[in-house]
């Protein structure tokens, strides 16, 4: 059979950087989503974002007038009863103070989850980003092409957002989206909103340092095995370390587990929220005690230090990058 050489002009339409970018990032996430461990995380960071609006749903009924939390006190008899219609008749007279604090520790609490189930991803998608492209010579064809290392650096930025996304931004929105749909009144959405900030804010913190160390863990080998030792290792070796009392301060902010705690407490001003609590008459003193004491335990003296930290490992992490990230 002969054989036809068509001499014709390519009319196709190109494809440009966005999508090659596209493409890497697109790719990574189709391979995480066949893994099993991350459709677990995955399904549990969903959930966990659905009790978010349960939860709310529940505080909800505090404030409703003839709510079904308050119709099953009265069978519990006279005291619980009146418990309830004074804890209603509190959170009314101050619905800043408990609207706020309640979501300040709901969404607090949501991004300790997140923030645990994004590094256990990361752990097994830290070998995947780059140190496999090395070990296999694939980086001299991705890098031949039009492509070049902030190309390269974008599309496993695109992976790791997307990631994050799945099992953090997504299922946090979600929650918060589902609280409003049943909150009683405007209040809830003016009192919870500057909580949902706050949370938001922290999730991009804990996004672009999480994921430049992750970036800068996979270029620096080209062993799978070594990658994730050398991801552990600075995850909960280090973390441990630096949660011990007796270690110096220096030492604590090379954790970057314990940076994002400190941006945490900072971020979330869990400190103010108890002492409002505590400031509120009617309370026993015992619960003022309490409230004091744990408000106490709620700073956060390293805010500034922690987020200097962050950004220096940043730094690093992107050097490291760029200077592993060659055809090879």
């Amino acid at each position: 059979m002969e054989n036809i050489l068509d001499l014709s002009r390519w009319r196709e339409c190109p494809r440009g950087l966005l999508y090659r970018i596209w493409v890497i990032a697109r790719n990574g996430l189709q391979f995480e989503l066949r893994t099993r461990l991350f459709r677990w995380l995955l399904a549990a960071s969903w959930f966990w974002g659905v009790s978010i609006a349960v939860l709310c749903l529940l505080f909800n009924q505090s404030f409703t007038t003839d709510s079904w939390l308050q119709n099953l006190g009265t069978h519990f008899g006279p005291r619980i009863g009146a418990a309830l219609t004074a804890s209603k008749a509190i959170v009314l007279l101050f619905p800043d103070v408990w609207i706020g604090g309640f979501f300040t520790l709901i969404l607090r609490a949501h991004s300790v989850l997140a923030l645990l189930f994004s590094l256990v991803a990361l752990t097994a998608l830290v070998p995947r980003l780059i140190t496999r492209d090395r070990a296999s010579n694939a980086l001299t064809l991705y890098l031949s092409r039009p492509l070049t290392s902030m190309d390269y650096l974008l599309g496993k930025f695109g992976v790791i957002v997307g990631i994050l996304g799945l099992l953090w931004s997504a299922p946090l929105v979600l929650g918060w989206i589902l609280s409003m749909a049943f909150a009683p009144d405007r209040d809830f959405v003016a009192y919870s909103l500057p909580p949902l900030l706050r949370a938001l804010t922290f999730n991009a913190i804990a996004l672009v340092s999480i994921s430049c160390l992750a970036l800068g863990v996979s270029a620096c080998s080209r062993s799978s095995r070594n990658a994730v030792l050398l991801w552990v290792g600075l995850w909960m070796i280090l973390g441990t370390v630096a949660n011990s009392p007796k270690t110096p301060t220096l030492l604590r902010l090379s954790s970057f587990s314990y940076d994002l705690t400190e941006v945490r407490t900072g971020l979330f001003q869990t400190e103010s929220v108890l002492r409002a609590v505590a400031d509120i008459p009617l309370l026993p003193s015992e619960v003022v005690e309490k409230l004091n004491q744990s408000a106490k335990r709620s700073d956060a003296p390293n805010f500034k230090n922690a987020l200097c930290a962050l950004a220096l490992m940043c730094v690093v992490s992107s050097v490291a990058f760029f200077r592993k990230l060659r055809a090879e």
